[in-house]
């Protein structure tokens, strides 16, 4: 099974960012819009997890979640990976939470791996959420596409749970909640 962990931001958020995307996939047809169901901060990605390591795996994403409080969140800012003139992931930023998310998203992820998710992503944490993905794999100059979303600034958030989603590729990819445990209050 693909997995991976994610927060959830509320409706009320995304339709603000789908607001401010607007009609950016018809000016942007060479890359692949995200559907806007789909939207959602990956705090680890697990890759393939035998279906055997999932009562593990639950047990320690529980363990995880509880030992970090919940934090307000808000989408801020907008960018590129590796760089907006290459882009071949464009995303908005998200601000607060400080080292808090980062710390939340390590715990996450080395809980997992001691659960036998040993496929998961070593890069850096940088939180984010994927917009887009450009179609040519060397990338695409979005320089100004993330020059028209770098001023956004959302409403806040509370992020108050983690989900273990296991992820359906195909034509239309789709997204299985597995599993959700509540931030506790950091003790």
């Amino acid at each position: 099974m693909r997995l991976f962990v994610a927060l959830s931001p509320p409706p009320e958020v995304l339709a603000e960012v789908a607001g401010a995307v607007g009609a950016c996939p018809e000016r942007w047809p060479d890359l692949r819009w995200v559907a806007g169901e789909t939207w959602h901060i990956t705090m680890a990605f697990l890759g393939e997890v035998p279906e055997r390591a999932l009562p593990e795996l639950r047990t320690r994403l529980a363990r995880a979640a509880g030992r970090h409080a919940p934090m307000t969140l808000r989408f801020e800012g907008a960018g590129a990976f590796p760089s907006a003139r290459r882009a071949r992931v464009v995303w908005l930023g998200l601000a607060g939470g400080g080292t808090a998310i980062s710390r939340l998203a390590a715990s996450l992820a080395a809980g997992a791996a001691r659960a036998g998710a040993v496929d998961a992503d070593r890069k850096p944490f940088h939180p984010h959420l994927t917009l887009a993905r450009a179609r040519p794999r060397d990338g695409l100059d979005a320089r100004p596409l993330v020059e028209e979303l770098k001023d956004f600034g959302g409403t806040p958030w509370r992020a108050e749970t983690v989900h273990l989603m296991r992820s359906h590729l195909g034509p239309r990819t789709r997204y299985e909640a597995l599993g959700s445990w509540p931030l506790g209050g950091g003790g």
